[in-house]
Protein backbone atom coordinates (compact mmCIF):
# COMPACT_ATOMS: atom_id res chain seq x y z
CA UNK A 1 0.00 0.00 0.00
CA UNK A 2 1.35 4.05 -0.95
CA UNK A 3 2.29 5.02 2.71
CA UNK A 4 3.23 8.97 0.95
CA UNK A 5 -0.01 10.70 2.11
CA UNK A 6 -0.91 8.41 5.13
CA UNK A 7 -0.34 10.04 8.76
CA UNK A 8 -1.34 8.96 12.08
CA UNK A 9 -4.80 10.51 12.13
CA UNK A 10 -5.84 7.92 9.71
CA UNK A 11 -6.10 5.33 12.09
CA UNK A 12 -8.94 7.84 14.72
CA UNK A 13 -8.04 8.65 18.18
CA UNK A 14 -8.13 7.29 21.39
CA UNK A 15 -8.44 10.26 24.86
CA UNK A 16 -5.87 9.31 27.69
CA UNK A 17 -7.80 11.09 30.66
CA UNK A 18 -7.61 14.23 28.85
CA UNK A 19 -4.93 14.20 26.41
CA UNK A 20 -6.21 13.00 22.79
CA UNK A 21 -3.44 10.77 21.24
CA UNK A 22 -4.11 9.16 17.50
CA UNK A 23 -4.17 5.25 17.90
CA UNK A 24 -0.75 4.96 16.35
CA UNK A 25 2.60 6.26 18.33
CA UNK A 26 5.77 5.57 18.17
CA UNK A 27 7.84 3.40 20.90
CA UNK A 28 11.29 4.77 21.59
CA UNK A 29 13.03 1.54 22.29
CA UNK A 30 14.31 0.81 19.16
CA UNK A 31 16.27 4.13 18.41
CA UNK A 32 19.10 2.91 20.79
CA UNK A 33 20.51 0.50 18.31
CA UNK A 34 19.89 -2.48 16.02
CA UNK A 35 18.69 -4.57 18.67
CA UNK A 36 17.18 -3.81 22.33
CA UNK A 37 19.59 -2.23 25.13
CA UNK A 38 22.94 -3.58 24.61
CA UNK A 39 23.05 -5.90 21.96
CA UNK A 40 23.64 -5.24 18.98
CA UNK A 41 25.15 -2.47 16.67
CA UNK A 42 24.24 1.20 18.13
CA UNK A 43 21.90 3.44 15.99
CA UNK A 44 23.52 6.31 14.22
CA UNK A 45 22.65 9.53 16.19
CA UNK A 46 21.20 11.95 13.07
CA UNK A 47 19.03 8.93 11.76
CA UNK A 48 17.28 8.22 14.70
CA UNK A 49 16.68 12.12 15.53
CA UNK A 50 15.48 11.70 12.09
CA UNK A 51 12.96 9.05 12.53
CA UNK A 52 11.06 11.19 15.60
CA UNK A 53 10.91 14.30 13.18
CA UNK A 54 9.63 12.20 10.72
CA UNK A 55 7.29 10.54 13.04
CA UNK A 56 6.29 14.19 14.06
CA UNK A 57 5.39 15.01 10.51
CA UNK A 58 3.72 12.15 9.79
CA UNK A 59 1.00 13.37 12.61
CA UNK A 60 2.48 11.27 15.28
CA UNK A 61 1.59 12.66 19.14
CA UNK A 62 2.35 9.32 20.97
CA UNK A 63 5.68 8.30 22.09
CA UNK A 64 6.47 5.63 24.38
CA UNK A 65 9.85 5.35 26.53
CA UNK A 66 11.85 4.57 29.28
CA UNK A 67 15.18 5.61 31.32
CA UNK A 68 15.95 2.26 30.87
CA UNK A 69 16.12 1.90 27.03
CA UNK A 70 19.56 2.45 26.21
CA UNK A 71 22.04 1.14 24.39
CA UNK A 72 26.37 1.12 24.86
CA UNK A 73 25.99 4.65 22.76
CA UNK A 74 22.40 5.83 22.82
CA UNK A 75 19.55 7.02 25.26
CA UNK A 76 16.00 6.90 24.13
CA UNK A 77 15.04 9.75 26.06
CA UNK A 78 18.37 12.04 25.29
CA UNK A 79 17.46 11.40 21.53
CA UNK A 80 13.90 12.37 22.50
CA UNK A 81 15.17 15.45 23.94
CA UNK A 82 17.39 16.64 21.07
CA UNK A 83 15.37 15.75 18.34
CA UNK A 84 11.14 17.30 19.43
CA UNK A 85 12.66 19.89 22.46
CA UNK A 86 11.09 22.66 22.59
CA UNK A 87 7.97 19.71 23.22
CA UNK A 88 4.52 20.72 20.39
CA UNK A 89 2.33 21.13 23.27
CA UNK A 90 -0.02 18.17 21.36
CA UNK A 91 2.67 15.66 21.99
CA UNK A 92 2.26 13.23 24.81
CA UNK A 93 4.75 11.45 26.15
CA UNK A 94 4.87 7.80 28.29
CA UNK A 95 7.25 6.73 30.64
CA UNK A 96 7.30 3.46 32.15
CA UNK A 97 9.09 2.89 36.02
CA UNK A 98 9.78 0.21 37.89
CA UNK A 99 12.68 -1.92 36.41
CA UNK A 100 16.21 -0.12 36.23
CA UNK A 101 19.32 -1.08 34.79
CA UNK A 102 22.93 -0.17 36.21
CA UNK A 103 25.53 1.90 34.15
CA UNK A 104 26.61 -0.74 32.50
CA UNK A 105 23.69 -2.26 31.01
CA UNK A 106 22.88 -4.78 33.98
CA UNK A 107 18.93 -5.50 34.71
CA UNK A 108 18.76 -4.52 38.96
CA UNK A 109 15.85 -6.14 40.79
CA UNK A 110 12.63 -4.40 40.80
CA UNK A 111 12.78 -0.83 42.40
CA UNK A 112 10.88 -0.26 45.98
CA UNK A 113 7.51 1.84 46.37
CA UNK A 114 10.21 4.90 47.81
CA UNK A 115 12.77 4.77 44.69
CA UNK A 116 9.94 5.30 42.11
CA UNK A 117 9.98 9.16 42.55
CA UNK A 118 13.99 8.44 41.88
CA UNK A 119 12.63 6.68 38.50
CA UNK A 120 10.00 9.40 37.58
CA UNK A 121 12.74 12.23 38.00
CA UNK A 122 15.37 10.26 36.20
CA UNK A 123 12.71 10.18 33.28
CA UNK A 124 12.02 14.33 33.67
CA UNK A 125 15.81 15.21 33.65
CA UNK A 126 16.73 13.50 30.54
CA UNK A 127 13.71 14.22 28.63
CA UNK A 128 14.01 17.86 29.77
CA UNK A 129 10.22 18.07 31.14
CA UNK A 130 8.83 19.58 34.30
CA UNK A 131 6.00 17.04 34.10
CA UNK A 132 5.12 13.67 32.75
CA UNK A 133 1.70 12.90 30.81
CA UNK A 134 1.47 9.26 31.61
CA UNK A 135 3.79 7.29 33.46
CA UNK A 136 3.13 3.24 33.21
CA UNK A 137 4.25 1.36 36.70
CA UNK A 138 5.87 -1.87 35.06
CA UNK A 139 5.25 -4.81 37.38
CA UNK A 140 8.05 -7.44 37.68
CA UNK A 141 7.08 -10.33 39.73
CA UNK A 142 5.56 -8.81 42.98
CA UNK A 143 2.09 -10.45 43.98
CA UNK A 144 0.58 -6.95 44.59
CA UNK A 145 1.38 -3.53 43.39
CA UNK A 146 -0.51 -1.27 46.05
CA UNK A 147 2.26 0.25 47.60
CA UNK A 148 4.26 1.09 44.16
CA UNK A 149 1.43 2.40 42.33
CA UNK A 150 -0.03 4.02 45.84
CA UNK A 151 3.62 5.90 45.80
CA UNK A 152 3.38 7.04 42.00
CA UNK A 153 -0.08 8.33 42.95
CA UNK A 154 1.50 10.25 45.46
CA UNK A 155 3.63 12.33 42.60
CA UNK A 156 0.62 12.26 40.37
CA UNK A 157 -0.81 14.65 43.02
CA UNK A 158 2.24 16.47 43.52
CA UNK A 159 2.47 17.27 40.10
CA UNK A 160 5.20 15.32 38.81
CA UNK A 161 2.70 12.92 36.83
CA UNK A 162 -0.37 13.66 34.94
CA UNK A 163 -2.25 10.18 33.90
CA UNK A 164 -1.59 6.55 35.58
CA UNK A 165 -0.79 3.55 33.69
CA UNK A 166 0.23 -0.21 34.34
CA UNK A 167 2.01 -2.76 32.27
CA UNK A 168 2.63 -5.91 32.67
CA UNK A 169 -0.24 -6.69 34.54
CA UNK A 170 -3.13 -9.02 35.46
CA UNK A 171 -6.73 -8.28 35.55
CA UNK A 172 -6.41 -8.39 39.69
CA UNK A 173 -3.47 -5.64 39.39
CA UNK A 174 -6.14 -3.27 37.42
CA UNK A 175 -8.85 -3.58 40.07
CA UNK A 176 -6.19 -3.15 42.98
CA UNK A 177 -4.98 0.20 41.12
CA UNK A 178 -8.22 1.44 40.62
CA UNK A 179 -9.24 1.49 43.83
CA UNK A 180 -5.91 3.26 44.73
CA UNK A 181 -6.09 6.04 41.76
CA UNK A 182 -7.84 6.39 38.25
CA UNK A 183 -5.48 4.15 35.49
CA UNK A 184 -6.07 5.46 32.06
CA UNK A 185 -3.74 2.81 30.23
CA UNK A 186 -3.09 -0.86 30.41
CA UNK A 187 0.09 -1.90 27.94
CA UNK A 188 1.08 -5.90 28.23
CA UNK A 189 2.29 -7.75 25.78
CA UNK A 190 -0.72 -8.77 22.79
CA UNK A 191 -0.55 -10.10 19.04
CA UNK A 192 -1.43 -12.19 16.37
CA UNK A 193 0.62 -15.09 17.83
CA UNK A 194 0.19 -14.15 21.64
CA UNK A 195 -3.11 -14.04 23.54
CA UNK A 196 -2.84 -15.37 27.02
CA UNK A 197 -6.53 -15.44 28.82
CA UNK A 198 -5.23 -12.67 31.35
CA UNK A 199 -4.41 -9.98 28.32
CA UNK A 200 -7.60 -11.13 26.75
CA UNK A 201 -9.62 -10.55 29.78
CA UNK A 202 -7.96 -7.20 30.05
CA UNK A 203 -8.27 -5.88 26.26
CA UNK A 204 -12.62 -6.48 27.26
CA UNK A 205 -11.66 -4.68 30.87
CA UNK A 206 -10.55 -1.84 29.34
CA UNK A 207 -12.71 -1.31 27.08
CA UNK A 208 -15.49 -1.90 29.54
CA UNK A 209 -14.11 0.99 31.40
CA UNK A 210 -12.97 3.51 28.93
CA UNK A 211 -9.32 2.37 29.26
CA UNK A 212 -6.47 2.77 26.38
CA UNK A 213 -5.03 -1.09 25.75
CA UNK A 214 -1.62 -0.64 24.68
CA UNK A 215 0.15 -3.99 23.67
CA UNK A 216 3.46 -3.84 22.96
CA UNK A 217 5.51 -6.60 20.39
CA UNK A 218 2.10 -6.76 18.31
CA UNK A 219 4.71 -6.86 15.33
CA UNK A 220 7.89 -8.04 17.25
CA UNK A 221 6.10 -11.51 17.65
CA UNK A 222 8.18 -13.96 19.77
CA UNK A 223 10.75 -12.29 17.93
CA UNK A 224 10.14 -9.74 21.00
CA UNK A 225 13.04 -7.23 22.24
CA UNK A 226 15.46 -8.40 19.07
CA UNK A 227 12.96 -7.09 16.00
CA UNK A 228 10.42 -8.18 14.03
CA UNK A 229 9.21 -11.22 13.04
CA UNK A 230 9.87 -13.36 10.34
CA UNK A 231 7.48 -16.48 11.11
CA UNK A 232 4.57 -14.94 9.51
CA UNK A 233 1.59 -17.56 9.39
CA UNK A 234 -0.32 -18.43 5.66
CA UNK A 235 -3.25 -15.85 6.64
CA UNK A 236 -1.00 -13.50 7.60
CA UNK A 237 0.98 -13.81 4.32
CA UNK A 238 -2.33 -14.29 2.22
CA UNK A 239 -4.29 -11.35 3.49
CA UNK A 240 -0.72 -8.81 3.07
CA UNK A 241 -0.51 -9.76 -0.79
CA UNK A 242 -4.64 -8.95 -1.11
CA UNK A 243 -4.16 -5.71 0.52
CA UNK A 244 -0.34 -4.98 -1.04
CA UNK A 245 0.93 -4.30 2.09
CA UNK A 246 3.87 -6.31 4.95
CA UNK A 247 2.98 -8.25 7.04
CA UNK A 248 3.81 -6.25 9.35
CA UNK A 249 1.27 -3.81 8.57
CA UNK A 250 -1.48 -6.35 8.83
CA UNK A 251 -0.20 -7.57 12.06
CA UNK A 252 -0.63 -4.10 13.44
CA UNK A 253 -4.33 -3.31 11.53
CA UNK A 254 -5.19 -6.34 13.02
CA UNK A 255 -4.03 -5.14 17.07
CA UNK A 256 -5.86 -2.21 16.05
CA UNK A 257 -9.27 -3.91 14.73
CA UNK A 258 -9.26 -5.21 18.64
CA UNK A 259 -11.28 -2.07 19.41
CA UNK A 260 -11.77 1.50 19.27
CA UNK A 261 -9.54 1.59 22.75
CA UNK A 262 -6.56 0.00 21.68
CA UNK A 263 -3.55 1.88 20.71
CA UNK A 264 -0.27 0.63 18.54
CA UNK A 265 3.24 1.95 19.77
CA UNK A 266 5.33 -0.06 17.01
CA UNK A 267 8.84 0.53 17.68
CA UNK A 268 11.40 1.44 14.57
CA UNK A 269 15.08 3.23 14.17
CA UNK A 270 14.20 3.16 10.53
CA UNK A 271 12.76 5.78 8.55
CA UNK A 272 10.78 3.65 5.75
CA UNK A 273 9.26 1.62 8.78
CA UNK A 274 8.24 4.05 10.54
CA UNK A 275 5.82 5.03 7.40
CA UNK A 276 4.87 2.05 6.67
CA UNK A 277 3.64 1.39 10.39
CA UNK A 278 1.98 4.55 10.55
CA UNK A 279 0.24 3.88 7.29
CA UNK A 280 -0.61 0.87 8.52
CA UNK A 281 -3.23 2.46 10.70
CA UNK A 282 -5.23 3.00 7.75
CA UNK A 283 -5.70 -0.53 6.51
CA UNK A 284 -9.00 -1.91 7.00
CA UNK A 285 -9.26 -5.52 6.85
CA UNK A 286 -13.06 -7.11 6.58
CA UNK A 287 -14.57 -9.47 8.71
CA UNK A 288 -13.84 -12.76 7.01
CA UNK A 289 -10.24 -11.43 7.09
CA UNK A 290 -10.08 -10.77 10.71
CA UNK A 291 -11.57 -14.27 11.28
CA UNK A 292 -9.26 -15.86 9.19
CA UNK A 293 -6.38 -14.20 11.16
CA UNK A 294 -8.26 -16.08 14.66
CA UNK A 295 -10.73 -12.77 15.36
CA UNK A 296 -13.16 -14.00 18.06
CA UNK A 297 -14.70 -10.76 17.46
CA UNK A 298 -14.94 -10.58 13.50
CA UNK A 299 -18.89 -11.02 12.65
Amino acid sequence: MTTETITAQHAGTWTLGDLTVSRVGLGAMRLTGSAAFHHGTPSDRDRAIAVLRRARELGVDHIDTAAFYFSSLRSANELINSALAPYPDDLVIAAKVGPFRTCTGEWGTSARPEELRGHVEENLRQLGRDHLDLVYLRRMSQESIGEHFGALAALRDAGLIRHLGLSNVEPRHLAEAQAIAPVVAVQNRYGIDHRTPASEELLRLCGEQGIAFVPFYAVAGEAAEQGATTAHDDAVLDIARAHGASPAQIRLAWTLHQGPHVLAIPGTGNPAHLAENVAAGALRLTDDELARLGNERAR
